[in-house]
C-alpha cells in the first residue's frame, strides 16, 4: 500500500484525501518512512521538516472546495527560502544562512495547503548539470544507482523518483529541472521567463533562472503551475486535430542516441495519426549558443557570490571556484554582446512560432550517464557530460519560452527516454493542457523504478 501511495499522482492522492480513504497525516508518514529508509542511498534531501509536516497534516480538514494541493507533501531544492530553515545552496559557504521569510513559491504552496517536508540536494549553487555534490553526495538515478539523476535539481528528481514526495520544486537555468526529470522518468516544466516568481530563491543567473516543477504527470504540472504563477488564464480546449507542431531541421536531432530518436519518431507517428500537422522549421543558429549562455551566467553568478569570496572562498567546491574565476575574466563588453545575442535569439524564436503552435524535440541526446562520467561520446564526437545533458534544453532559457519534458519510452539499457515540447511566450497554460492531452492519449507509461 505504501508503494502505491508513494508513486501516486497528486490527482490520485487528492481524490483519496477528499473521499476520506486517506488522511494527510498517514500520507506524510508514508513518505517519512520511505525517507528514513532510502535517503541515505538516494541522497535526495539535505534537510527535513518532518515534525512540522506531521503537525500540519494532523490539523488539516480537507473539504471538496479546497485546493487539490491541500494535504499534498512536497519538497524543494535547497535554493528556496523556508522561514526558520537554512538555505545552503548545497554548499558549506551558506551553512549558517537561516531564512527569515518563505520564498514566494513556498508561500504560495503553503496558501494552497501543500505540506512542505524538506530541502533537496543539488549541484552546488546550481552550477552543473550532472548533479554532483562533494559535500552531500551525488543523487543516483532511481532506475540505475550507478548512473546520474542529472542536475542541477538532482535531489528534487531523486526525491520524486524514489517515491519520497508527491512533487518537487527546482530551478532551471539551462535545463536543470527538465533534464533531471527526463533522465529519471518524470515530468519537468519550465515556465515562460518571469511567470513564476524567483523571489526568495538564491540566484545563479538572474537573466536565465526559472523556477520549475517536477511531477509525475502533466496533469500534476497544471495543478502546481496554477498555484505558483500569477494571473493564470484558462486555456482554450486542447486538441490534437490541426495542431501545428514544429520539428527542427537543425541541431535538435543531431548527435543523439538512435533509440532516443526512434522513440521520438514513434511519438511523431502518433501525433500525425491524431491529426496534428508536423512541420519542418529552421531554428536560429546554435553555433555560439552555449558560449553566449556561459558569458551571461558566470558574471551574474559572480555578482552574487563576490560578497562571500574574500572571507569564505575556500569553502566553495573547486569546480564552482573555477567558474567564478571565469566570471572575473569576462569583460563588460562581452557580457553586453551576449545579452544582445539573447535578444536576437528571442526575436528569431518568436518568428518560428508565427507558423507553429508547439515545438517538439528530444529532451536529451543521451540517457543518464554513469556517475563520474566526464565526457559523453555520441556518433564519434565527445562533449562534457553536463553539456550533453542540457544540449537540447538550454537554448530555451535564453529565449524564455515555456518548455515541458515528458517520458515517452524506455531505452534498452533500462533508462527513461523523454520528449520536450516548447510553447509560445506566455502560452504556458496551452502548453501544459496540450501535454496533458497527449499524455492521456499516448502511452507514456513507463515502469516504476525498483526502489523497494
Amino acid at each position: 500500500m505504501s508503494i502505491q501511495l508513494a508513486f501516486a499522482s497528486i490527482g490520485e492522492l487528492a481524490s483519496q484525501l477528499r473521499r476520506g480513504e486517506l488522511s494527510a497525516a498517514s500520507l506524510v508518514q508514508c513518505y517519512a518512512d520511505r525517507i528514513a529508509t532510502l535517503n541515505a542511498s538516494s541522497k535526495a534531501f539535505i534537510s527535513l521538516d518532518i515534525d512540522r509536516a506531521r503537525a500540519t497534516a494532523e490539523s488539516l480538514t480537507i473539504g471538496p472546495a479546497d485546493s487539490l494541493l491541500k494535504g499534498i507533501p512536497y519538497a524543494c531544492k535547497d535554493l528556496f527560502d523556508v522561514k526558520g530553515m537554512v538555505t545552503s545552496g548545497g554548499s558549506r559557504v551558506l551553512a549558517d544562512n537561516v531564512a527569515q521569510h518563505d520564498a514566494d513559491s513556498v508561500s504560495r504552496m503553503k496558501q494552497a495547503g501543500a505540506i512542505f517536508i524538506g530541502k533537496n540536494n543539488l549541484h552546488e549553487f546550481a552550477y552543473g548539470a550532472t548533479g554532483e555534490n562533494t559535500l552531500h553526495g551525488t543523487p543516483p538515478n532511481p532506475y540505475d544507482q550507478s548512473r546520474l539523476a542529472g542536475g542541477s535539481s538532482s535531489g528534487s528528481a531523486a526525491a520524486l523518483g524514489y517515491g519520497l514526495c508527491a512533487a518537487a520544486l527546482g530551478t532551471d537555468t539551462g535545463g536543470s529541472v527538465r533534464a533531471p526529470a527526463a533522465l529519471c522518468g518524470l515530468v519537468g516544466f519550465k515556465p515562460t521567463f518571469g511567470r513564476i516568481s524567483t523571489e526568495g530563491v538564491i540566484p545563479y543567473s538572474w537573466s536565465l533562472d526559472h523556477v520549475g516543477t517536477l511531477t509525475r504527470s502533466a496533469a500534476d504540472t497544471a495543478l502546481l503551475f496554477n498555484t505558483l504563477a500569477s494571473k493564470v488564464q484558462t486555456p482554450a480546449a486542447a486538441k490534437l486535430e490541426g495542431l501545428r507542431i514544429g520539428i527542427p531541421e537543425n541541431f535538435f536531432f543531431e548527435r543523439a542516441d538512435t533509440e532516443i530518436l526512434d522513440s521520438i519518431d514513434r511519438l511523431m507517428n502518433f501525433l500525425r495519426s491524431a491529426g496534428a500537422k508536423l512541420m519542418p522549421v529552421t531554428m536560429p543558429s546554435m553555433e555560439h549558443s552555449r558560449t553566449v549562455s556561459l558569458t551571461v551566467q558566470m558574471p551574474e553568478a559572480l555578482s552574487y557570490h563576490n560578497r562571500y569570496l574574500e572571507q569564505r572562498g575556500d569553502l566553495y567546491s573547486q569546480d564552482f571556484r573555477a567558474g567564478l574565476a571565469l566570471g572575473q575574466c569576462l569583460l563588460a563588453e562581452q557580457y553586453i554582446r551576449a545579452k544582445r545575442f539573447i535578444e536576437s535569439y528571442r526575436r528569431d524564436m518568436n518568428k518560428v512560432f508565427d507558423g507553429i503552435d508547439l515545438l517538439l524535440t528530444p529532451a536529451t541526446p543521451a540517457i543518464a550517464p554513469k556517475t563520474g562520467t566526464v565526457e559523453v561520446t555520441i556518433d564519434g564526437r565527445s562533449e562534457p557530460a553536463g553539456n550533453a545533458i542540457t544540449r537540447y534544453t538550454s537554448f530555451f532559457n535564453m529565449t524564455g519560452h515555456p518548455a515541458i519534458t515528458l517520458p515517452c519510452g524506455m531505452h534498452s539499457e533500462g533508462l527513461p527516454i523523454a520528449a520536450q515540447f516548447v510553447g509560445k511566450h506566455y502560452g504556458d497554460e496551452e502548453l501544459i493542457a496540450t501535454a496533458t492531452l497527449i499524455e492521456s492519449s499516448y502511452d507514456f507509461r513507463i515502469p516504476l523504478p525498483d526502489t523497494k
